[in-house]
């Protein structure tokens, strides 16, 4: 496993019972947030893939003159009347507007489809790595806790159910 600059490398297996939770309830978290961040990620990708059919929907040239909602904020629209077709004004982020053509719009549509695309491919693998990880340390934590178990076997009750661990 290569080693961060200012790190070092513990083998998990010369940890006990209570830093093998930790560390899987770390895990979890950090796994748990890279989800959630995936899922973000793909909702915007989809915001994305939206405004490309929104774009073509809205460069036919029998709208011209079309009554239309302009949006203003998430929820506040105005109406409005389509006088230019062959333009639409995009977000470019940070509250800046560009006039582009719908092939521009497009292509600025699909590229950040794409690197989206790409970091949804590289998050993917990160997750993966992470369930493996959690995935080893749930089974070395079983190992741990029934060794413990086949060290006491006179251990009943409350102190034997305590030993046990969810994976």
């Amino acid at each position: 496993m290569a080693q961060a600059q200012g790190q070092q490398t513990i083998n998990i297996a010369d940890l006990d019972i209570s830093q093998l939770s930790d560390v899987k309830k770390q895990l979890e978290e950090e796994l748990s947030h890279l989800t959630n961040s995936f899922a973000q990620l793909k909702q915007a990708q989809n915001k994305f893939k939206q405004c490309i059919e929104n774009v073509k929907e809205l460069g036919v040239k029998e709208n011209k003159d079309k009554s239309i909602l302009v949006p203003l904020t998430n929820s506040l629209y105005l109406p409005g009347k389509l006088v230019n077709p062959e333009h639409v004004i995009i977000d470019v982020g940070t509250g800046y507007y560009v006039k582009k053509t719908h092939d521009q719009a497009t292509k600025h549509y699909s590229q950040k489809v794409s690197y989206i695309q790409t970091n949804l491919e590289k998050l993917e693998e990160t997750i993966q790595r992470k369930r493996e990880n959690v995935s080893v340390l749930v089974q070395i934590l079983q190992q741990k806790v029934q060794a413990q178990i086949d060290a006491n076997p006179g251990a009943t009750g409350k102190g034997a159910s305590q030993l046990r661990v969810k994976g």
